[in-house]
């Protein structure tokens, strides 16, 4: 039972706020000399060069460095801009606005923290001025932030690539559907809330004198540069012309094209994004060499053993098993982040949902789903860190929980979804 207490201590020392990568490590150190020994460790090193060899996670810092790139090119604030001004005169338009412009910087950019901040810092005050209700303002700002988790070029789902053995370019393909389903819900939502309770997001006002015509073609001037690269890095991915490491590079390129092209490029930003780009991949790869390390001792312990017996034998066979291991992960996203739960829980899952028959595709795309939740669940969501930071103090911690909780609703409403009808996302079970 070492292995299972090895697991318990190294949850309950992430719960206490402990550092990632060394709970992992330091934890599977000393449980591994308790074990067998330091000779228990003798193949680290080999493990650790596998990782630094490995190419598909070499579009990890790639796809950060474009998202930075085009963070620091002003995106979020032209598309925040020109969407404000296409839809703000409907009500709920700049609502809407937001999550149109979340999807767009999460195909773009992928970084979560950046798309909220950057949200957050422009749209959050302009709804407050123009009297959104304040719960629906942080919930909307919050969730089309996470959009990044599930439409690709996701980081969370290349991990998964890596950790279940898919190819990345496979479950790219997967997520299109359930990404725009989850837009379309959102919206959707923004409707019907606006036409019940209208005064909690009233139309804003025309500020200018432009044409409706003139309004459309400076929105569509601010939209299509980065539709055309999330075209080209996708695109090359899903016709089979680069791999995504390859296309990651291309996106790299084509980022830096943009800062030309809105005159924003320098050698500053190029370094700045650079140094940005380490250290957010530092900590990635930080947290894969500690859970390398975990999982080693916990295997040669016998933990994962004792776990796949115990989830084998669940009533219910394959089903019972989805639905107990969606619910550890839901429960888990409460209070530690979707890295440790990829390199930790997933490879624990993977085999028995293998030994099950289960389409593994199937399976990334729910836990892929199920983790996008983990950045809006109190009370260590992060993009609820990332959002009260940059609040102006009237807004409280509690609004930002209650606003995001119906968008939590729709995200397990689409979980279900998949769960249940895999068929109308392009899935088999």
């Amino acid at each position: 039972m070492i292995g299972i207490v090895m697991f318990g201590v190294a949850l309950l020392m992430l719960m206490w706020g402990f550092p990632v990568a060394f709970t992992f490590g330091g934890v599977a150190l000393v449980f591994g000399l308790i074990a067998e020994g330091p000779d228990l460790f003798a193949f680290m090193p080999f493990r650790i060069m596998s990782i630094m060899q490995n190419t598909v996670l070499m579009a990890i810092p790639l796809f950060i460095y474009m998202g930075i790139v085009l963070q620091k090119t002003r995106l979020a604030e032209q598309l925040l801009e020109s969407m404000g001004r296409l839809f703000g005169s409907l009500p709920g338009g700049l609502a809407i606005s937001t999550i149109l412009v979340g999807a767009l910087l999460a195909a773009s950019t992928g970084v979560v923290g950046a798309s909220v901040v950057a949200m957050g810092l422009i749209s959050l005050p302009v709804m407050l001025a123009h009297n959104y209700d304040k719960r629906l303002a942080c919930g909307t700002i919050c969730a089309s932030g996470t959009l990044g988790q599930i439409i690709p070029p996701s980081i969370i789902l290349i991990i998964l690539g890596d950790v279940l053995g898919l190819p990345v370019g496979d479950l790219f393909r997967a997520a299109v559907i359930p990404g725009v389903v989850l837009i379309g819900l959102y919206i959707a939502y923004i409707l019907v809330l606006t036409w019940l309770k209208p005064e909690q997001a009233p139309a804003m006002p025309r500020t200018t004198d432009d044409t409706r015509k003139q309004e459309i073609v400076k929105a569509l001037i601010a939209i299509i540069p980065p539709l055309a690269l999330i075209a080209i890095v996708l695109g090359s991915i899903f016709t089979g012309i680069a791999t995504p490491t390859e296309s990651s590079a291309l996106g790299g390129v084509g980022a830096l094209l943009l800062s030309v092209a809105y005159r924003q490029f320098s050698f500053k930003l190029m370094w700045e994004s650079a140094k940005d780009t380490v250290t957010v991949t530092a900590m990635v790869f930080a947290i894969l060499v500690g859970a390398t390390a975990f999982s080693m001792t916990f295997s040669y312990t016998g933990g994962d053993y004792i776990l796949e017996e115990w989830l084998l034998s669940l009533p219910g066979d394959k089903w019972g098993f989805l639905i107990v291991a969606m619910a550890v992960i839901l429960v888990l996203g409460f209070f530690i982040d979707f890295v440790e739960i990829s390199f930790i829980i997933v490879p624990i899952l993977a085999p028995v949902a293998e030994a099950l028959g289960i389409n593994m595709l199937w399976f990334a795309i729910l836990i892929a789903m199920n983790l996008q939740a983990s950045f809006l669940t109190p009370p260590f969501g992060f993009s609820l860190f990332y959002l009260k930071g940059v609040s102006p103090p009237e807004v409280r911690t509690t609004d930002i929980y209650k606003g995001v909780t119906p968008f939590i609703l729709l995200q397990l409403m689409v979980l279900a979804m998949i769960f249940i009808f895999p068929a109308w996302f392009g899935l088999t079970s």
